[in-house]
């Protein structure tokens, strides 16, 4: 087994580190925020600084908001490439910007070190569930030698190409996902004015070519799936917030490689109303009550 460290017990790292944990791995853990880290004590080495959670381990897995977030904890003043073992395998699991992940990727190549850049795709229910799908980016040999780990968390390990590319596919795939949710409550809200019970819109639908995750597995209306937000309302697994910051990134690279993606950048503004009114934290397929509050000219 691994001696593992890893970097942000927020929704996603938590239920991660509980698997490494149940796995057998030993666990060395630290965030900046001390409440994160309490119900660890016990099951895990509980660190007080970045130097002294790496201190040892094996592989450093870091799950952080944001792409300033990782360039610090990688390259800041007290950033653990300075203190790794030269063998260790990093692991940076945050959905962050492309230039970012490439950047850090770049230091630690410098110095000798194996890293990845693998965000996750599934949210908190496959966190807790250790069916993750992990997109990675980096060398293949070092992608082969992070399998076993990443298999603990998840059920799809998937190879999306060098340093970056498993940025770019998480940045894609979350576009995708932001769209196709605003078009499913669209159709709910439709479905509605015209008549149409939400069951049978959903008994529909999933059975035909609408069918679609967004649909399917996270029903933004209560009673059809019963797993999903809208039959707790709307308690984030995926906040609003993330799901704007992760559309943000797409119109930002969109922009940078003269790609036209009209609909990434109308579910951006849709989003950003939708946050701007104190959503921030509700789950992304809550913004079907903006919708439905939307009226037409």
């Amino acid at each position: 087994m691994s001696r593992i460290a890893f970097i942000g017990l927020g929704h996603m790292g938590r239920p991660m580190v509980e698997n490494l944990i149940k796995a057998g791995h030993e666990l060395q853990i630290y965030d900046v925020v001390t409440q994160a880290l309490a119900s660890f004590r016990g099951k895990a080495k509980i660190a007080d600084n970045l130097q002294e959670v790496v201190d040892g381990a094996d592989v450093v897995i870091s799950m952080l908001p944001m792409g300033e977030h990782v360039q610090a904890v990688y390259l800041g003043k007290d950033g653990i490439l300075q203190w790794v073992n030269r063998d260790s395998l990093l692991i940076d699991s945050s959905t962050i910007d492309v230039v970012t992940a490439r950047l850090v990727q770049e230091a630690a190549g410098e110095r000798g070190i194996a890293m990845l850049d693998a965000p996750v795709s599934g949210g908190t229910a496959g966190a807790e569930q250790g069916i993750l799908t992990f997109m990675v980016g980096g060398e293949k040999a070092t992608f082969e030698r992070a399998q076993p780990i990443l298999s603990v968390m998840g059920k799809n390990i998937i190879h999306a190409g060098p340093s970056g590319c498993g940025q770019a596919a998480k940045i894609c795939n979350n576009m995708i996902l932001g769209v196709s949710m605003i078009a499913v409550c669209e159709a709910f809200n439709l479905a509605k004015g015209l008549g149409l019970s939400q069951q049978a819109m959903f008994d529909i639908c999933s059975k035909a070519s609408a069918a679609c995750w967004s649909l399917t597995t996270y029903c933004p209306v209560p009673g059809p799936v019963p797993t999903s937000p809208a039959n707790r309302e709307y308690a984030a697994g995926f906040t609003a917030a993330m799901m704007l910051k992760d559309l943000r990134l797409a119109q930002d690279v969109a922009a940078d490689a003269k790609v036209e993606t009209p609909l990434g950048e109308h579910a951006k503004a849709l989003y950003e109303i939708f946050c701007d009114a104190g959503k921030e934290q509700m789950d992304f397929s809550g913004i079907i009550n903006l919708l439905k509050e939307m009226k037409r000219e």
